[in-house]
């Protein structure tokens, strides 16, 4: 068996999530981490075997400047089901959701959330 682990680190979008009235009116940036594993049998170097990655930024970029949630557990619940649904050979996907501007009352580098959805 040919297992790999395929990570898609920082994917940046605009939205609008957030339960705070100035988050649903300014927005912010969110980044989002991707890892998935896959197992490759048939894999000859060529992209119909492997994943499609690109297809996995798609997703990401779609459910982050798409319709406003309250959470990014909800966020990250979102993509990892819809990135699992891309793509049979993909076994596990674990998404991991950061808010670097969250409102919170002290400096902080970071909050983020993960969701891991199994085959």
């Amino acid at each position: 068996e040919m297992n790999y682990e395929i990570s898609l680190k920082g994917i940046a979008g605009f939205g609008y999530h957030g339960v705070m009235p100035e988050e649903r009116k300014e927005g912010q940036y969110f980044y989002v981490d991707v890892d998935l594993s896959t197992n490759l049998n048939e894999l000859n170097d060529d992209l119909k075997n492997t994943i499609d990655y690109s297809k996995v930024v798609e997703i990401v970029i779609q459910v982050i400047t798409g319709e406003p949630v309250n959470l990014i557990e909800t966020l990250a619940k979102s993509i990892s089901e819809k990135v699992l649904d891309l793509d049979n050979k993909i076994s596990e996907v674990k998404v991991s959701v950061h808010k670097p501007s969250a409102p919170v009352s002290a400096q902080i580098s970071d909050v983020s959330v993960a969701y891991i959805a199994k085959r």
